[in-house]
């Protein structure tokens, strides 16, 4: 999944493997978390495949870079890919196979539990607040604001999933106090 990320991006415009992962961290980390060398890993892997090619660019008192670009075949490969029917819906939920047995705990202990989620959730939504001006500037950036669209949808997503997640952790743990 992340290579064709990876190839998502390069599709919008030539990138550096530093670029790749500013506009990674910006927008797709929050809800596909990469780590740097999972990037560059990847990247060479997308260069074995020909998805990518790479221009070595040498500069003056800086590092020298490579300029990372989608080919015709890793186009067609990220076109092949979103045609795929496979929606990426998925039953696995690691917090739901934990919470089937947490009855084996204390309740004050699953409360607190709830808790953490509901926190972590609030603190995902309250990060989720810069996005809007993410999307304006790389949609500016790649001149087509007609993407932006899609950005903004994925951020709904994201936003009324968190919500979600808070008013279930919320019932968890009125319905736990209420025992």
């Amino acid at each position: 999944m992340l290579k064709h990320g990876i190839l998502g991006l390069l599709n919008y415009q030539d990138m550096t493997g530093y670029e790749i992962m500013e506009v990674f961290r910006d927008s797709l980390n929050y809800f596909w978390a990469a780590k740097t060398s999972q990037i560059y890993r990847e990247l060479h892997g997308l260069e074995q495949k020909e998805w990518v090619s790479k221009t070595y660019v040498p500069q003056s008192g800086k590092p020298d870079k490579n300029i990372y670009s989608i080919t015709e075949s890793g186009r067609t490969e990220l076109l092949r890919w979103l045609a795929d029917d496979d929606l990426g819906l998925s039953t696995k939920v690691p917090v739901l196979m934990k919470v089937f047995f947490l009855g084996e705990r204390d309740t004050d202990e699953n409360i607190r539990y709830f808790e953490r989620i509901k926190e972590t959730c609030e603190l995902f939504l309250k990060s989720l607040e810069p996005v809007p001006q993410h999307i304006d500037v790389y949609a500016d950036m790649i001149g087509r604001k007609d993407k932006a669209l899609y950005w903004q949808m994925t951020v709904e997503y994201g936003r009324r999933s968190m919500q979600m997640q808070i008013e279930w952790a919320q019932d968890c743990i009125r319905r736990l106090e209420g025992k």
